[in-house]
């Protein structure tokens, strides 16, 4: 392969100071009664109307191929309509005649009592038939659209496999570890609101839930605090989560920015608050629990498995699509300063979660503001460069640490390696040479056993080195990155078909 050479010679890395991973602080009107047997002048009318949906209603093509149905539908509507309207009148003209001779032979000469069968009876009674008729003969009448549960950012695109295609061509193909699950949009719930309703809990029950915040139960921990596992008594679990004392005032900030945000968010590849306490020394937060460890834990192999290319490839994409919905569809931009692979949950289907939402800021609100001024906050690693020197702070800063972060997914390897040879150190650094001369495979986590197309590797670096460009204005946005990532993975799914047709033939 031709040897690639890009005018990005320092690929927007900074060399940091603290060690790798650390923190850096910084109504309707009453009718009168009618005539006796006025009703035939609605029922005129009525046979009128039915003649003019006979004859107008699809003069025109529609949608559906409605125009093709236009012959059979008229004379439907032709024969039974009118014949249905004919017999109604007949048997209210038949029960009135009745009425009245009844009346007649009793002597009494009140006035005839409404017929319960009038011209609006007879009207919606027609509608509803033609209705019911219409759809049997066309189901597209009555079709709802088409779900919205897809990614909207791929609806112009058809050409592309879903998730269940994807899953059915890896059970195929005995050698493949891959299991691909569904890519989730951005507009759907963290989960079912049955089972992430809000919660009402008291310090006391909070203590008690948790065994007196007992070690057994602890399962994380960082720089905010612990995190606990506890269970409630419908069966839920949830994740308590509780500052650490010696940060308390310190991180007092931290904590509402956190519950405001959290409060106004909710999507599915975002970790969802379910309730807090801030009382006397003790701020909690409780939030749903991600059941399968960090995204760091599985790239160490710390959970006996390894990721395969497929399971990589679908975190990325629910990552991209978790920062797509806060950039852009949150109720205020929000940049969540601290993207990196320990606060990217997993639950046992290892759908990504975006979690630590403890040093995001609302961004930019006016049209002609790009940035905000705000001390560096994240982590030595993952910081934009360019925030980190200028202070100032946009969604685009969001974007380089996505590409680090996309890196480590692909690699392995922690944005700093500081057991390593200064040449490998840096890893964004020491990837990007090995792109730039074309050696794209030598980039790939080794733990990775499957062969993987050299075309699909080239696009999605493609992807992180413009997403860690020394500036940002040469950064894509994230909305661009996600669509990028769902043709990548459209493109792998008929690598993997090939790959079927291969092992079959």
């Amino acid at each position: 392969m031709k040897p690639r050479h890009y005018n990005i010679p320092r690929v927007g890395v900074v060399d940091p100071t603290p060690a790798a991973g650390s923190p850096v602080l910084a109504s309707a009107s009453a009718s009168s009664p009618a005539a006796p047997h006025a009703v035939s002048t609605p029922g005129r009318a009525l046979t009128q109307r039915s003649e003019q949906i006979d004859t107008g209603l699809f003069k025109k093509e529609g949608r559906h191929g409605g125009f093709l149905l236009a012959i059979p539908v008229q004379v439907f509507l032709r024969g039974l309509v009118p014949g249905w309207v004919r017999w109604t009148l007949s048997q209210q003209q038949a029960r009135e005649h009745r009425l009245s001779s009844g009346r007649a032979e009793s002597g009494d000469r009140s006035p005839e009592p409404f017929s319960p069968i009038d011209s609006t009876m007879v009207a919606a009674t027609t509608s509803g038939m033609f209705t019911l008729c219409f759809e049997s003969i066309c189901p597209c009448f009555g079709s709802k659209r088409e779900d919205g549960s897809e990614d909207p950012v791929l609806a112009r695109h058809s050409n592309y496999y879903s998730s269940s295609e994807l899953r059915s061509i890896s059970d195929r193909i005995p050698a493949s570890p891959l299991r691909v699950p569904a890519s989730p949009s951005r507009f759907s719930l963290s989960s079912s609101p049955s089972r992430n309703e809000p919660l009402n809990l008291s310090l006391e029950h909070v203590v008690k839930l948790t065994h007196n915040f007992s070690p057994n139960l602890m399962i994380g921990e960082g720089y905010f605090g612990k995190v606990y596992r506890a269970e409630l008594r419908d069966g839920r679990v949830v994740a308590i989560k509780r500052a650490k004392k010696e940060h308390f005032v310190s991180l007092r900030a931290e904590f509402s920015n956190e519950i405001a945000l959290l409060k106004s968010i909710e999507h599915r590849s975002l970790v969802k608050l379910l309730g807090y306490i801030d009382k006397g020394n003790e701020r909690i937060l409780i939030t749903e629990h991600v059941s399968n460890g960090t995204l760091r834990e599985h790239l160490d192999g710390l959970h006996g498995l390894v990721l395969g290319f497929n399971q990589r490839l679908e975190i990325a994409i629910d990552v991209a699509h978790g920062l797509t919905y806060l950039h852009l569809y949150a109720e205020k931009p929000i940049i969540h300063r601290d993207v990196k692979s320990s606060n990217i949950l997993l639950n046992e289907g290892f759908k990504a979660k975006v979690a630590d939402f403890g040093f995001a800021r609302a961004g930019p609100t006016e049209p002609e503001q790009s940035q905000i001024e705000t001390d560096v906050r994240g982590t030595a690693g993952y910081i934009d460069p360019e925030y980190l020197r200028t202070n100032h702070l946009t969604i685009k800063s969001d974007v380089f640490s996505y590409g680090i972060l996309l890196l480590e997914i692909l690699s392995g390897r922690r944005p700093i390696e500081v057991r390593r040879d200064a040449g490998e150190r840096i890893t964004v650094r020491w990837a990007f040479a090995k792109y730039n001369r074309g050696k794209v495979k030598d980039i790939l986590d080794p733990m990775l056993t499957e062969e993987v197309n050299e075309d699909i590797l080239n696009k999605i670096f493609d992807v992180a080195f413009q997403c860690v460009a020394p500036t940002r204005n040469d950064r894509p946005h994230m909305k661009e990155v996600a669509e990028r990532l769902w043709k990548i993975r459209r493109d792998y799914a008929k690598t993997l078909r090939r790959a079927e047709v291969a092992f079959n033939s």
